[in-house]
Parts: structure tokens; C-alpha cells; sequence
């Protein structure tokens, strides 16, 4: 080999070695950014607290009986957080600041992180069929795209895997894989609720679905690439996957209690198994450091976010939709993104408002009306009011009518 022709391959295996450098995102255009600094993120002097927000925070906890944990932010600074309220009731544990809570459907808002991301490094696009990763799953027409929006027409798996495990006696203990789900769903193909695309409908299963794609594409479980690509480069270190396909027990101590009432304390099982659709536990602090992340664009470009945060279906009382993963409210000149999560006890809400950088979070693991009580803390902090009942079919406000 001449000295001309060796200088030639090795400048072009640098060349390759440098163009193949892993960025931050997975963008092949996007900056890498210094570590985060969690500290400065989440510094916060409760001596400071925001004296009308703490007003309204104790009222909706002693009149509306909220109980759980709260963080108010404000274009990058904490302006309120507080714990409210027992972690377990019948062991009388008091919540604290960093008790983990299941995120119940929250946890979609990063399930759909994950796939953008994924879209992003060439790993999937968002108009491929299930069945190229499932070659047996059993309808037609279902893409990834119609996952992300709730517009697949899919049945709602939860209620069809219980069905299953009653009928046929099934150990209603140890959770199921996602893997294990998808079988099931195979197997048994349980009657779709409607052909896809023709309406929204909101479904746990769109989301388990897209659990199970992020397995099968990264050749990994969803735990440890969620906390690979999501939680770590964000800073989330109070932040896992549990699965009780995993764990007998999930090693957290918040536990969740339903229907408006400390009698009647949540035992997970086998629906606690798979994930996706929920799964993943965290804590007010790093919710708001995954606010800050997107925000920064550590996880996905500015243009995926944009695309996710595009209402897909149609309007709801003039302001409410939902985009890829992400709730949506929409006014002049105003952009509110945000879940809900309810599921064995735990009942949540988690915005982030896009214009005037606002973040409210709060998590609770007693189910009751009290986040329907919101409007004096949206107001306080400058958010809209996101809440449908306040809204008439057109859009207006119900004060206004």
C-alpha cells in the first residue's frame, strides 16, 4: 500500500469516526450542553416561599383535601414547593419533598420523548406499522403516529387483561411483561373499538404499545433506556422504571389510596407490569428538571418539540387537544402543555406553560376532586386556566357567559 493511498484511508476513517459522534440528542445538529446543574435548578429557600401561592396550597389541602406534593417554578426559578399530607396512611409516614410517586399517565409525556428520540437517530419513523416490529400484532393500519395522537381505535388492554386473568384464574400477583402483553393481545385479538384513524379516543394500550417499540428497536428494556437517554442527561436521579414484572415489591414508600378515602389503600399487581402507558416513579423536583430539559433541548430538537406539542386532533371547548404525548391548551398568544395521571390511587397534573415559562406540579396518592380546584393557583402564577369546565363549546370562558 503507497504512503499516498494510507493517508487517504486513514483521513477518511477520521473523517467517519467525527461525523459519528454522538450528540446529546441523538441530533446530528444539535449542541452538547454542560452537565446540569441540579442544585442551582432546584434551589429553594422555603423562608421565600410565594405567600398567596402558599395560601391557596393550604387551603386545597384542609378544604378540598388535597394530599400529596406541589412545585411552582417561574421562568426558571422555584417559587413554591411543600409536601402536604401522609405518604402511607396506615403506617402514618409523612410525605417529604423527594417521596417518589407512581407518575400514572404522566409517564406518556416521556414515553413520547422516547420515541421522538428514537425518530431523531434513525431508528424508527413515526408512520411505520406496529406490524413491522410485530409482525403477529393483529390490526391493520395501526402506526406509530396514530399511537402517539390515541387515534389507533385500539381496545383498552387493562380491561381486557383483567377479563383474561379472572376467567382463566391467572396469578393476579406477579406483573406482566410488556413482551408477555403482546402476546396476550396476539393471541387472543380482542376486538379493536373502532377502525384507526377515525377518532380520538384515549387508551392506556397506545402507549404500552409504544413501550413495547422502544424494547424491540433498542434491544433493551424500557427501565434501563428510559434512564440511559431520559433521566440521567436531564439530571433525574430520584427518578426509575418499576415494573412488578421486575420487583415483587416496588421499592418506593408513597403509597396510593382510592376512592376518597385512607380505607382503601392500593395493592399493585400484575397491571402494575407493564409500561409505557405508566411505570415510571419520580418526584415534583425531577419533573421540573425535565420541564427544564426540554426546554433546553438536552432530550429532543426545538422541531420534534414543536411537532409534539401540535394539536392533532380535533378542538375540544375551543382550547383543549392533544399533540404527540402531551395535552394541550391553546388560546391567543397562549400555549399550555400538559397530563394528567390517575391509576390505583395516584391522581396528578403536570403543566408547562411554553410563553410565559411556568411550571406547576403536583402529585397526589389520594384520589379525590381536588385538582379540579385550580383556579386561584393558575391565577396566582399568571397560567391559564386549564381546567374544560371553565370553558363553554366555544371557547370562552364560563365567568364570561
Amino acid at each position: 500500500m503507497s504512503l499516498k493511498f494510507s493517508s487517504f484511508v486513514c483521513a477518511v476513517v477520521l473523517l467517519a469516526s467525527c461525523s459519528s459522534k454522538p450528540s446529546s440528542t441523538g441530533n446530528a445538529n444539535a449542541v452538547k450542553l454542560p452537565p446540569v446543574d441540579t442544585a442551582q435548578l432546584l434551589k429553594y429557600d422555603p423562608k421565600h416561599a410565594d405567600a398567596r401561592i402558599n395560601e391557596i396550597m393550604q387551603n386545597l389541602h384542609k378544604k378540598s383535601g388535597f394530599n400529596g406534593n406541589v412545585l411552582v417554578a417561574k421562568k426558571g426559578k422555584i417559587l413554591y414547593e411543600n409536601s402536604f399530607g401522609w405518604a402511607n396512611y396506615l403506617t402514618r409516614d409523612s410525605l417529604k419533598i423527594n417521596s417518589r410517586f407512581e407518575l400514572a399517565s404522566v409517564s406518556k409525556t416521556m414515553t413520547s420523548t422516547a420515541i421522538m428520540m428514537l425518530m431523531e437517530r434513525g431508528k424508527l419513523k413515526l408512520d411505520q406499522d406496529v406490524r413491522a416490529f410485530f409482525p403477529d400484532f393483529p390490526y391493520e393500519g395501526v402506526t406509530i403516529r396514530l399511537l402517539l395522537t390515541h387515534r389507533s381505535g385500539m381496545m383498552n388492554y387493562v380491561y381486557f387483561t383483567d377479563d383474561i386473568y379472572r376467567k382463566e384464574h391467572r396469578n393476579q400477583r406477579k406483573g406482566l411483561t410488556n413482551a408477555e402483553e403482546m402476546a396476550l393481545i396476539a393471541q387472543y385479538k380482542p376486538h379493536p373499538f373502532n377502525k384507526p384513524n377515525v377518532r380520538f379516543l384515549y387508551n392506556n394500550s397506545n402507549f404500552m404499545v409504544l413501550g413495547s417499540i422502544i424494547e424491540k428497536v433498542t434491544g433493551m428494556p424500557y427501565a434501563q433506556f428510559m434512564k440511559e437517554n431520559i433521566f440521567k442527561p436531564a439530571g433525574m436521579m430520584h427518578t426509575d422504571v418499576y415494573s412488578k414484572a421486575t420487583y415483587e415489591k416496588i421499592p418506593v414508600d408513597v403509597v396510593g389510596h382510592d376512592r376518597n378515602s385512607w380505607r382503601y389503600s392500593v395493592a399493585q399487581n400484575f397491571l402494575d407490569g407493564p409500561v409505557g402507558d405508566k411505570g415510571i416513579y419520580s418526584t415534583v423536583g425531577d419533573l421540573y428538571l425535565f420541564d427544564r430539559a426540554m426546554r433546553q433541548n438536552r432530550l429532543i430538537s426545538a422541531a420534534s418539540q414543536d411537532s409534539a406539542y401540535t394539536p392533532r386532533n380535533p378542538m375540544v371547548r375551543g382550547h383543549f387537544n392533544y399533540g404527540y404525548g402531551w395535552r394541550i391548551f391553546e388560546s391567543p398568544g397562549q400555549k399550555v402543555v400538559y397530563h394528567t395521571g390517575w391509576w390505583h390511587g395516584f391522581r396528578h397534573i403536570y403543566l408547562r406553560d411554553l410563553k410565559n415559562d411556568i411550571t406547576i406540579v403536583l402529585l397526589g396518592n389520594l384520589v379525590n376532586g381536588s385538582l379540579l380546584h385550580l383556579d386561584e393557583l393558575f391565577k396566582a402564577t399568571g397560567m391559564p386556566v386549564v381546567r374544560k369546565g371553565a370553558y363553554s363549546g366555544n371557547g370562552d370562558t364560563a365567568e364570561d357567559q
